[in-house]
């Protein structure tokens, strides 16, 4: 039983014209071995796009790619064709590379955009690319399932047992977490008050559970949080 915070300042960033990343787990020439993955998640990406800026066409394989834009809109195009996809704020997105795809997403030339987005490594490799856009609504102080394995949220992911779940959460407002093997709490805005399971979250950390159950976290003022749950 562990309940580890990774703090904003200690993830890895990189800096480009117009867009920074900052980098939950190890990537590309970040390398930290006590932070690679998380289950099955293996990157935790925090977006920040300037207005129309953003990551040209680029290449994915075997990986299920989910995004959550929290601020702005992003727009996404990949190599199967048709009219680019905008994807709003409270809209989740999710991107099967399965046996390789090209994409590209930028904010939309309306304004600057935050997305926080996640990889997963699928149960199934090789599968057919495919993805989805789904608005989701949110109504406050509730834990509300977005994207699942088993289908019993509006989006699917291909990894059985997981769970990704948003909350917008009033000043002080309790929210009983999940009970799961492995739960991952991100504070994408706001923060959370001191609790006897962690010090004060802001915006840019994350709790990771393992085996904990019977926890809760309570708004130090209005929050949105993302919880991904894992079966192991």
């Amino acid at each position: 039983m562990t309940a580890n915070i990774r703090r904003a300042s200690a993830r890895f960033t990189d800096r480009a014209a117009g867009r920074a990343t900052h980098h939950a787990f190890s990537f590309g020439q970040h390398y930290d071995p006590e932070h690679a993955s998380f289950g099955p998640m293996v990157c935790h990406d925090d977006h920040l796009l300037g207005s129309g800026q953003g990551f040209e066409q680029h290449r994915h394989a075997d990986l299920e790619i989910v995004s959550w834009v929290v601020s702005g809109a992003l727009t996404h195009g990949d190599e199967t064709g048709g009219s680019e996809t905008v994807v709003d704020a409270g809209s989740v997105a999710v991107l099967s590379a399965g046996s390789g795809v090209a994409h590209a997403e930028h904010a939309s030339a309306d304004g600057p955009a935050r997305f926080v987005q996640v990889w997963l490594t699928p149960d199934s490799p090789g599968t057919a690319p495919s993805y989805d856009v789904v608005p989701v609504a949110l109504p406050r102080n509730e834990l509300v399932p977005v994207a699942a394995g088993d289908g019993s949220a509006p989006a699917r992911v291909g990894v059985a047992g997981a769970t990704f779940a948003v909350a917008r959460l009033d000043e002080g407002t309790t929210l009983a977490l999940p009970e799961a093997p492995l739960v991952h709490v991100f504070v994408a805005t706001g923060a959370l008050v001191r609790s006897s399971l962690a010090e004060p979250l802001s915006s840019g950390d994350a709790l990771m559970l393992t085996d904990e159950t019977g926890r809760s976290v309570t708004a130090a003022v209005p929050t949105e949080l993302l919880v991904w749950t894992f079966a192991g």
